[in-house]
């Protein structure tokens, strides 16, 4: 079976941009939610793993992180880091998104 490398990047970087907000700002809610939600979305790469049909985890995920960040960049208008989770939770929604058609 055909590994969610995306999947597990994406992850990744959801849980390193949570780290990094926690020892640049002191925001236990960025390590929160960035330890919450990368790990939801790396069990999620997982069960994309082993069935490329089990997306919806992942695209609830995803589209969560699509409007909670989406939301936080029209307010700040600042890329780092709200946009660049943007445009990556935009990319791999339609990513899992297309897999459901």
């Amino acid at each position: 079976m055909a590994q969610d490398f995306a999947g597990y990047a994406y992850a990744m970087v959801v849980i390193v941009g949570g780290l990094i907000g926690f020892i640049k700002a002191g925001s236990v809610a960025s390590l929160i939610s960035g330890v919450t939600f990368g790990g939801v979305m790396a069990y999620a790469a997982t069960r994309v793993s082993q069935n490329p049909q089990d997306v919806y985890l992942a695209l609830v995920t995803s589209g969560a992180l699509l409007a909670l960040m989406g939301f936080r960049f029209s307010k700040s208008q600042k890329f780092m880091p709200a946009g660049l989770v943007t445009v990556l939770s935009l990319i791999m929604s339609i990513r899992y998104g297309a897999a459901l058609l």
